[in-house]
Order: C-alpha cells, then sequence, then structure tokens
C-alpha cells in the first residue's frame, strides 16, 4: 500500500515552478554584474538566478522521500519544460495581430521568449537538466547510504557539485552549438554559473537542513536508497 504524503506535491510544485522560470529567463536575457572573478566577468543567463534552487529542491525530495520519488518528479519536470518549449513554439508561428507587431512584433518575440522555443535551447535545457538532475539525486542517495545518514551538508554540496558541473557544462555546450550563446563568452558562462549555482547551493545550507527535519518529522519519512534501482527510466519500480 502506497504512502500518502502531506508536502510531497507541494514539493514537487515548487521544483517545477523553479524550471519553467528558469528555462524563461535563461533564453529572456544574460546579466552582467559588473565585475569578475579571476579574469572572468561575472555574466551569466537570467535563470542561473533561480535554477539553484531546483537542486536544493531534488536535495529535499532524495532525502526524505528517496530516489523513486525523486525520479517521478524530475520526470513531471521534464515533461512540464517540454510542453512550455512547444506551448511557445505554437504561438511564436501564429500569425500576430496587427497593433501588436506594430509596438512589438514577431522579431520581438522571437529575440526574447523564441529561445524558449528554438531547437537549441530545448535540447540544451532537457539534456543538460536530465543528466543533471539524476546525476545529482543518485549521488545524494548513494552517499547517504554510505555515510549512514550522517553529514547532510556534505551529501547536498557533493552531489551538487557533480549535478551542476554536468548540467552547466551541458547547457551550455550544447546551446553554443546551436549558436544561441557566442563562443566568446563559453567558458565566462560556464565558470561564473558553476560558480554561482554551487555558492547558492552552500549558503542555502541552513535553509535545506530546516526543510529536511520538517519533512522528515511532518512525514514521518526518512528513506535509504539500500535496494532502488537507479535506472532513470524504471518509473514502475515498486518500492521496496
Amino acid at each position: 500500500m502506497s504512502t500518502h504524503y502531506k508536502y510531497l506535491d507541494l514539493v514537487m510544485a515548487a521544483f517545477v515552478t523553479v524550471l519553467l522560470i528558469s528555462n524563461i529567463a535563461s533564453s529572456a536575457k544574460i546579466v552582467d554584474w559588473g565585475f569578475s572573478i579571476s579574469g572572468l566577468p561575472l555574466a551569466f543567463d537570467a535563470g542561473t538566478l533561480m535554477f539553484p534552487l531546483s537542486y536544493i529542491f531534488g536535495d529535499i525530495l532524495t532525502e526524505v522521500y528517496g530516489f523513486r520519488k525523486s525520479r517521478r518528479v524530475i520526470w513531471v519536470g521534464f515533461a512540464a519544460s517540454a510542453a512550455m518549449s512547444a506551448s511557445f513554439w505554437v504561438v511564436q508561428n501564429l500569425p500576430g495581430e496587427a497593433q501588436w507587431q506594430g509596438y512589438a512584433g514577431d522579431a520581438a518575440y522571437g529575440a526574447i521568449l523564441g529561445g524558449v522555443s528554438s531547437g537549441g535551447i530545448i535540447v540544451a535545457s532537457l539534456v543538460a537538466y536530465f543528466l543533471g538532475e539524476f546525476s545529482n539525486s543518485y549521488v545524494l542517495a548513494k552517499m547517504k547510504v554510505a555515510m549512514e545518514g550522517k553529514m547532510l551538508w556534505m551529501r547536498t554540496i557533493g552531489s551538487t557539485l557533480i549535478g551542476e558541473a554536468i548540467d552547466t557544462s551541458g547547457f551550455i555546450l550544447i546551446a553554443t552549438l546551436f549558436g544561441v550563446f557566442p563562443w566568446e563568452i563559453f567558458w565566462t558562462l560556464v565558470v561564473t554559473n558553476y560558480v554561482f549555482k554551487v555558492a547558492v547551493e552552500v549558503i542555502l545550507t541552513p535553509v535545506t537542513y530546516g526543510i529536511v527535519g520538517f519533512l522528515k518529522r511532518s512525514e514521518q519519512e526518512d528513506y535509504y536508497d539500500r535496494k532502488t534501482n537507479f535506472n532513470p527510466f524504471a518509473l514502475n519500480e515498486p518500492r521496496a
């Protein structure tokens, strides 16, 4: 018999919300904070401001509910991202009303939101998301068992170091290959994105501790993935 959780759906909703907002912001603007790190300008796509929160929610899901529940939420986020991109593509290809063309127009839409529905952004975001999120959840689940649930901070930061490295480098590489970003800022985007995302994870570690503790007490759950099938496609796996 499946367990009913009071807050799992809320965590999933927050996870997907952050993911979708991040994808839109990534296409809309590149932010330049006006200073450099070791000679690299601190400039990154605007989605980076919120996207690290998705990894925090991913950590919370795996730590409390286990890899199996996290896997389903990751797939929900994947489907939502694909549906969002398809919707923006349909809108982009619909004929624009005459007055709207005068003050905004298809060119402006394409320049700002067209990236959300462009092949490059779709492929880059979905591939990087898939690889990064599952890597993060897998590493955290394995570390939890190996460390017997101790030192949560080490597990959340350690899994994020790996997951974000795969996600960030994969997203920017694929997007750059498709011409979304210029090669001239490739390393700037990779380094600054990665440093910022990991820094957010570290800074918000006390928040992660608080939410994890609250959920474990409220849900009476603290799952260990000792017999879990970590195949990301095994959606119908029975809970051990």
